[in-house]
C-alpha cells in the first residue's frame, strides 16, 4: 500500500485515483474548486465520470501540502497550459518524491514539452511520463488498459509499474521520456483531424490514410525533437493514436467533428466543456515543424483550417492533390 498524490481533479486524475484506490492505496487529490472538492468527498462522485463511485480511500483537498506531504509519489494531471503555474505552487513540498506527468501536451508560449517545463522549474526533479491508449471512462470502470511509463531513472519506472499493475492494467517501462511524451501530445492533433473528417462525412478509407500518414508526420517531428523512432510505433504513439482517433470518448475527436460541421473554436470549447489539448497542440506542432524543417502537410493544413479559415472540404482536396511522391 502506498500514499499517492494526484494533482488535478479532472476525469483522468480521478480515474487514476479510482484505479489506485481499488488496489488498496490511499489517494489524495488536489482540486482548485471548492464545489468539486465537496462533490468528491461528500457525494462520492465525479461530474466527468457519472458511472462510477469514489472509494473511501480517496480524499480531495484544496491545499497542496496536505495532499503531498505523506505521498510516495505525485501524479501531475492538470491541463498543459496550467502546468508551470500549478507546479510552481507545489514544488516546495516535493522533496525527493517522483513526479509522474500524466498530462499530454505542450506549453504553447514556449513550445516546450511538460518534462522540460518541470525541469526548468526544478532541475533535480525525478520525472516520469505515463502515457498510452487510455480513456478515463474505461480506466475508472476497470476495463483492461495497457500503458507505458518512461523515465531516465529506473527506480521511478519500477515504482509506477509495481503500484499500477493489476489484472485491469498492464504497465511497460521505457527510458525514452521525450518519445513517450511527444507521442501522447502529438496524437491529439491527428485525432482532431479524424473528427473533422467525420464532421464532413468521410469514410473508413480516409481514416486509415489519416492514421497512417499522421503517424508518419508525428514520428518525423518526434525524432527531430529527440524521441526514438520505435517509440512512436508503440503504446504512446500508434496505440494512443488509434484509440483517440476512433473513440466516441475522445474530446479531441469531438472538437474536430464540431469544426467539420462548421462550428467555431469557441463553440467547440463551450459544447465539450473540458480542455481541448489538440487546439493548442496544432499551433505548437506547426511552429515546431517550421523551426525544425520537418514536412508535416496534415498539420500545416489543419492549422489553416483553424487559424486561416480554410474550409475543411477544401483542406481535404488540398491534401489529396499534393505533388506525387513515393511512400
Amino acid at each position: 500500500m502506498k500514499n499517492i498524490a494526484v494533482i488535478g481533479s479532472g476525469s483522468w486524475g480521478v480515474a487514476l485515483a479510482i484505479h489506485l484506490a481499488k488496489l488498496g492505496n490511499n489517494v489524495k487529490i488536489w482540486s482548485f474548486d471548492e464545489e468539486e472538492t465537496r462533490i468528491i468527498n461528500e457525494d462520492k462522485t465525479c461530474k466527468f465520470l457519472p458511472n462510477v463511485k469514489i472509494l473511501d480511500n480517496i480524499k480531495c483537498y484544496m491545499d497542496f501540502e496536505t495532499v503531498i506531504k505523506d505521498a510516495d509519489f505525485i501524479l501531475h494531471v492538470t491541463p498543459s497550459k496550467f502546468t508551470r503555474n500549478i507546479f510552481n505552487q507545489y514544488k516546495k513540498y516535493i522533496g525527493n518524491k517522483p513526479v509522474i506527468i500524466c498530462s499530454k501536451g505542450f506549453e504553447k508560449e514556449t513550445l516546450k514539452t511538460l518534462d522540460e517545463v518541470i525541469k526548468e522549474e526544478l532541475p533535480d526533479a525525478k520525472i516520469g511520463v505515463l502515457s498510452g491508449p487510455s480513456h478515463a471512462e474505461e480506466v475508472s470502470e476497470g476495463i483492461p488498459t495497457v500503458l507505458v511509463v518512461a523515465s531516465e531513472n529506473a527506480d521511478v519506472g519500477h515504482i509506477v509499474q509495481d503500484t499500477f499493475m493489476s489484472e485491469d492494467m498492464r504497465i511497460y517501462i521505457s527510458n525514452d521520456v521525450k518519445g513517450v511524451e511527444l507521442g501522447g501530445a502529438l496524437k491529439n492533433i491527428i485525432a482532431f483531424c479524424a473528427g473533422v473528417a467525420t464532421g464532413i462525412g468521410l469514410g473508413d478509407n480516409t481514416f486509415a490514410a489519416l492514421i497512417t500518414r499522421g503517424l508518419g508526420e508525428l514520428s518525423r517531428l518526434g525524432v527531430a525533437l529527440g524521441g526514438k523512432q520505435e517509440t512512436f510505433y508503440g503504446l504512446s504513439g500508434l496505440g494512443d493514436l488509434i484509440v483517440t482517433c476512433l473513440s466516441e470518448h475522445s474530446r479531441n475527436r469531438k472538437a474536430g467533428i464540431l469544426i467539420g460541421q462548421g462550428k467555431s473554436i469557441e463553440d467547440a470549447r463551450k459544447e465539450i466543456g473540458m480542455v481541448i489539448e489538440s487546439i493548442d497542440n496544432i499551433d505548437v506542432a506547426y511552429k515546431l515543424s517550421k523551426a525544425y524543417n520537418v514536412d508535416m502537410p496534415i498539420v500545416k493544413t489543419v492549422y489553416k483550417v483553424l487559424y486561416e479559415d480554410l474550409n475543411p472540404s477544401q483542406a481535404v482536396k488540398n491534401l489529396m492533390t499534393r505533388d506525387k511522391k513515393s511512400e
